[in-house]
C-alpha cells in the first residue's frame, strides 16, 4: 500500500537514516523500534504526510486513508466530547450536503439535453455511489462505543472537551482516528496516556479491526500483542524482521553476535596488514606488496557493530536504612475536591518490603492517594507513615524540578555517594548519557531524556519508601528493563502507579485497585489480577 524507496533524512550536518527502503502491505502491523533519538517519530511523521525527507520518495495511493496520532496534540475546544468525536465523519456529512446541493440544482435546471447536465448527473451519480455504499446507520453508536472503550463514562460525552486534562484529549483524538477506519493506522506511543483496562480494549479493537498499523511504543506487552512484524531504526538503516518484538529481540542478539565476530576477524586483519607495511615499509624488495596492502586498506569497507545492548548492566539501589514494620498503614481515608469524591473509607497496611501497584482508570484517584501518603494534600481518616520511613517521590512532573542550569553529569555527580562514584560513567552510559551526551545542561534536554535523569538520580538515594507515579512513561525498552531489574533487587517497599503491564510484572506483588471511588486489595501479581478482572467484567455483562 505504502511504499518508501531511497529515503534519506538530514539535518544540522547530521544524517539520521540514510537511503531506507519498505513497503507498507495490507495488514501489516509493524513495531517500528530503535533507541531514543534513532529517528522512529520523524519515519513516522513522514510516512503521515507531515514532514518531508531530504532524497527519496513515500508513494500513498489516492484512495489510500491514512490516519496519524502524534505524541503531542490538543483537541480543539468548543465540542463536545461526542462532537469532536464525530469529525471522523466530517468528510461524510460533507458529501451529504454536495450531494443534496446538486439534486437541488438538477429539480430546479432545465437545460436537460445540455452537456453540462449531463456532467452534473454523472457527478451526482458518482458521489452517491459512493455516499450509500458507506454504512452510516450505526455511526452515533460506534462513536460511543470508542470513546466509552477507551475510557469515558457516558455522562461524559456530552461534555466540554475544555474540561479535560491532555491525556484525554489525546483518547479523543486516538477516537477520531478509529472511527475513520484508515488503511493505514500510524500511533506514536499511543498507550502513554491510557490506562491498563483501555489499552487491553485498544489490543483487542487492533486485532481483531484495524488495517494495517504502524506502531511506536515502549510497552513491550502491547508491541508483542499486536504486531507481527518489525523494523528496526539504527545507525542511519533500518533492519526488517517479519517477526514479533520478542522473537526479533532474539534475532538482533545473533545478528550482533554475528556482526562482533566479522568484525573481530577484520580488526584482527587490519592489525596484521598494518604490521606488515610497518615491518617492510623501508624494504625494497617488498615495495610492491607494501603498496598493495596500503591501497587495501584505503579501500577497506570497515565493518560496523551495532549500538551496544546496555540491557545486561545492573543498577542496584544503594542498601535501605530499615524501617518500622509498616511504612504506610491508611486507615479510613477519604478524599473530596468540592462535590467531587475520589475515594472514600479506604484502609489498608503496606508492610516493610512490599512490593504494590496502585491500578486502576484514569482519574480515579491512585496519584491523589499518593499525593496523600506524600502530604501534599490533606484529606478525611487517618495516614500514618511508619518509624524511621525514608521517602523518595518520582511525581509525574518530576523531570521539570531538575536544576537546567547543572550538566547531565554534575546530576548525577551531586549526590552519588562512596563505591558508586566509581560507576558514574557506567551508569550515564546505561541510560543513554555516555560520551559527550553527560555533558549537556538539562535545559536542551527533551522531555523523554530529563525523566531518565531524574530516574537515575532517584536510583542513588539511599531510601526505604520508594514511590513511582508513571515512571516509564518516556523510557525505551532497555531502559525500562534496567530499571525494573533495581527495582526487583530493592530490598525497601516500593509503591507503583503504572499502566504497563510488562513493568508491573514479576514486579508487584500486591495489587491496590482504585475505582468506584473505593479502593480494593488484591493479594496477588498484576497478571492473576487481570484475569480475575475479565472474568469479573464477564459476570458484569451476565448480571445486566
Amino acid at each position: 500500500m505504502i511504499s518508501v524507496d531511497g529515503l534519506t533524512v538530514e539535518f544540522g550536518g547530521t544524517t539520521l537514516f540514510k537511503d531506507i527502503s519498505f513497503q507498507i502491505n495490507e495488514k501489516d502491523r509493524i513495531a517500528l523500534m530503535g533507541k531514543n533519538g534513532a529517528g522512529k517519530s520523524t519515519l513516522l511523521k513522514i510516512l503521515a504526510g507531515v514532514r518531508s525527507a531530504t532524497r527519496g520518495t513515500v508513494s500513498v495511493p489516492k484512495d489510500c486513508v491514512v490516519a496519524y496520532l502524534p505524541q503531542h496534540l490538543m483537541t480543539e475546544d468548543g465540542r463536545t466530547v461526542r462532537e469532536e468525536a464525530s469529525q471522523a465523519f466530517a468528510h461524510l456529512m460533507e458529501a451529504e450536503a454536495e450531494i443534496e446541493r446538486m439534486n437541488n440544482e438538477l429539480a430546479t435546471r432545465t437545460d436537460y439535453e445540455s452537456d453540462d447536465y449531463m456532467a452534473l448527473i454523472e457527478r451526482v451519480s458518482e458521489l452517491s455511489e459512493k455516499f450509500y455504499a458507506i454504512d452510516m446507520t450505526h455511526f452515533e453508536e460506534d462513536v460511543e462505543k470508542t470513546l466509552m472503550g477507551l475510557g469515558f463514562e457516558r455522562d461524559q460525552l456530552d461534555s466540554p472537551t475544555s474540561e479535560f486534562s491532555g491525556g484525554w484529549r489525546m483518547r479523543i483524538e486516538l477516537a477520531k482516528l478509529l472511527l475513520k477506519n484508515p488503511d493505514v493506522l500510524l500511533l506514536d506511543e499511543p498507550t502513554n496516556h491510557l490506562d491498563i483496562e483501555s489499552i487491553m480494549w485498544l489490543e483487542e479493537f487492533i486485532k481483531t479491526s484495524a488495517k494495517a498499523v504502524v506502531v511506536i511504543s515502549h510497552d513491550r506487552r502491547f508491541v508483542d500483542a499486536i504486531t507481527t512484524r518489525t523494523i528496526e531504526v539504527t545507525m542511519g538503516r533500518i533492519y526488517d524482521y517479519k517477526a514479533s518484538y520478542s522473537h526479533y529481540l532474539e534475532l538482533r542478539k545473533e545478528r550482533r553476535e554475528q556482526q562482533m565476530k566479522q568484525y573481530e576477524e577484520q580488526q584482527k586483519m587490519i592489525q596484521e596488514t598494518k604490521d606488515f607495511i610497518e615491518r617492510f615499509k623501508g624494504t625494497y624488495s617488498k615495495t610492491l606488496q607494501v603498496q598493495s596492502r596500503v591501497k587495501m586498506l584505503e579501500k577497506l569497507e570497515l565493518i560496523e557493530v551495532d549500538e551496544e545492548d546496555t540491557s545486561a548492566l545492573r543498577l542496584k539501589f544503594p542498601p535501605s536504612p530499615r524501617s518500622g514494620s509498616y511504612p504506610v498503614q491508611v486507615d479510613n481515608v477519604g478524599k473530596a475536591f468540592g462535590d467531587h469524591i475520589v475515594f472514600q473509607n479506604a484502609s489498608f497496611m503496606i508492610e516493610r518490603g512490599d512490593k504494590v501497584a496502585f491500578v486502576g482508570r484514569n482519574g480515579e484517584g491512585k496519584s491523589t492517594m499518593v499525593k496523600c501518603i506524600m502530604g501534599e494534600l490533606e484529606h478525611e481518616g487517618t495516614l500514618t507513615l511508619g518509624h524511621n520511613v525514608q521517602t523518595a517521590y518520582f511525581a509525574q512532573n518530576q523531570a521539570s524540578l531538575l536544576d537546567e542550569n547543572l550538566t547531565v553529569f554534575q546530576t548525577i555527580d551531586d549526590i552519588a555517594k562512596g563505591d558508586v562514584r566509581l560507576k558514574i560513567r557506567d551508569m550515564l552510559g546505561a541510560f543513554m548519557f555516555g560520551g559527550e551526551e553527560s555533558t549537556k545542561k538539562v535545559k536542551v534536554l527533551s522531555g523523554g531524556e530529563r525523566t531518565r535523569l531524574a530516574i537515575l538520580k532517584l536510583l542513588l538515594e539511599p531510601v526505604n519508601l520508594l514511590i513511582l507515579d508513571e515512571p516509564t512513561n518516556h523510557l525505551d525498552l532497555k531502559t525500562k528493563d534496567i530499571l525494573k531489574q533495581a527495582l526487583q533487587d530493592y530490598d525497601g517497599t516500593l509503591i507503583l502507579v503504572s499502566h504497563d503491564r510488562d513493568f508491573l510484572d514479576g514486579l508487584a506483588t500486591k495489587v491496590y485497585e482504585f475505582g468506584h471511588k473505593r479502593v480494593r486489595e488484591h493479594l496477588c501479581g498484576i497478571n492473576e489480577f487481570l484475569e480475575n478482572k475479565k472474568m469479573e467484567s464477564l459476570h458484569d455483562i451476565e448480571r445486566k
